[in-house]
């Protein structure tokens, strides 16, 4: 059941919320491409070396990490990326987060092993087969509208508690039962971890998690 929707959180009210949750979605990246903090590093100390070409292959090696380009693989759709674009700012929050609840024990892991995963609403509707319409701003009212029902539909277990109209209201809290509803999939082993190969890369730059789908 959804229990509170609630828009504009602070940090206080997200620390609360993750400590008193079994698992808790955010749909925000938990880390940056471990080549792009590499190239930071480089050229921080005159360090780097010079790329056969600064064209868009060695572009997307640098600013994708290896989970975006895994949902592009599974999904096809592409993540923003944490190196360069605007969902940086964001991830820059939940760092400083992230470290609030290290500090008070809260297992918190970029690859989302512990009390915290990363989610994308977006590719969750793709993975469960769901109409990918346009819902961000005022105007996707009506894609939301739309995604709210075939919610209901694909998910018959999911009481939304008089909190429909909300979500049709508002993309983000649309996107935060999404991720609610993601996390409760992972909770259960019912969505898609990092494989073997990408383990490393994943406890580095994050991980974001998939519903198995149908």
């Amino acid at each position: 059941m959804v229990e509170n929707v609630g828009v504009g959180a602070d940090d206080d009210a997200i620390v609360t919320a993750i400590m008193t949750s079994r698992k808790t979605g955010v749909d925000v990246p938990f880390g940056w491409p471990r080549p792009f903090v590499e190239l930071v590093e480089a050229h921080r100390t005159a360090a780097l070396p010079p790329p056969p070409s600064t064209g868009p292959e060695w572009r997307r090696e640098v600013l994708f990490r290896a989970t975006d380009l895994e949902v592009k693989r599974r999904v096809g759709k592409t993540p923003l990326s944490v190196a360069a674009d605007k969902i940086a700012y964001p991830a820059i929050r939940w760092a400083g987060i992230a470290a609030r609840l290290r500090e008070q024990g809260v297992p918190v892991t970029p690859d989302g092993h512990g009390v915290a995963c990363e989610v994308y609403p977006g590719a969750a509707l793709v993975a469960w087969q769901l109409a990918d319409l346009k819902h961000k701003g005022t105007k996707g009212t009506e894609g939301r509208s739309v995604l709210v029902e075939q919610l209901s539909a694909r998910l018959p277990w999911l009481d939304w508690a008089g909190h429909k109209d909300a979500c049709v209201d508002d993309d983000n809290a649309l996107d935060a039962v999404i991720a609610a509803v993601v996390a409760r999939d992972v909770d259960r082993g019912r969505a898609v971890p990092p494989p073997p190969e990408l383990a490393d890369l994943a406890a580095e730059e994050g991980w974001i998690w998939l519903p198995e789908g149908s």
